[in-house]
């Protein structure tokens, strides 16, 4: 299908003047320079932002909740390309405790996908509408201990394409590898990102 090479948007302050990085990942047919605007919104005053964009604006091709092998390679190359980016973040001088991870949508669902397959103390996990990857949760992939890393998940009720079954799932999981958990369900919210998220995570997760 495609594979993703690493081209990455950066913001927010320089990585060798930084303290902390997040790393940001778009939904499907949106892009880096959308997914970096939440920071309008978002405190991410002092951080690093490192943002990959998709080939072709898109993670994958099918719905996350289709067989992986669908996916595939497009899956794996783009937990490849968010490996570099979190490399190069480390080789900076930036432990995994002070990087952050947020995404929408397909890039809520890339991020959790990422985060529990190399779980570890991580600065907080941010996933807007999404849910771990898989037709079914394959358990064997996701490793490693979180040691507390505040993660938040939400999703509408119903949602177009992340269904509360799924988010119940993946926290499920999540937990298994030591995440602190928290989740927000909203009734009748399109498929999008809300003020009253915004206003948790800057709270609960982004918290200085």
């Amino acid at each position: 299908m495609y594979t993703h090479h690493k081209n990455t948007v950066t913001a927010g302050k320089p990585v060798s003047e930084a303290k902390k990085a997040i790393v940001m990942l778009h939904g499907r047919g949106a892009s880096a320079e959308d997914i970096i605007s939440l920071k309008r919104h978002l405190d991410l005053e002092n951080m690093a932002i490192f943002a990959p964009n998709a080939s072709s604006h898109s993670w994958y091709p099918y719905s996350f909740m289709a067989p992986v092998s669908q996916n595939q390679p497009a899956l794996d190359s783009a937990l490849a390309v968010i490996g570099e980016v979190v490399a190069e973040i480390e080789a900076s001088g930036i432990e995994s405790e002070n990087i952050y991870f947020a995404g929408f949508s397909q890039g809520a669902c890339l991020t959790l996908e990422y985060t529990a397959r190399n779980a570890r103390r991580y600065g907080g996990i941010i996933a807007l509408t999404g849910g771990l990857v898989g037709q079914q949760l394959a358990e064997e992939n996701y490793t490693g201990d979180f040691a507390g890393t505040p993660v938040f998940i939400s999703t509408g009720d119903p949602d177009p394409h992340v269904p509360v079954s799924r988010v119940k799932e993946s926290i499920a999981t999540l937990e298994r590898l030591n995440a602190f958990v928290t989740y927000a369900i909203y009734p009748g919210r399109p498929h999008t990102i809300s003020a009253e998220e915004i206003e948790f995570v800057n709270k609960q997760i982004l918290k200085v």
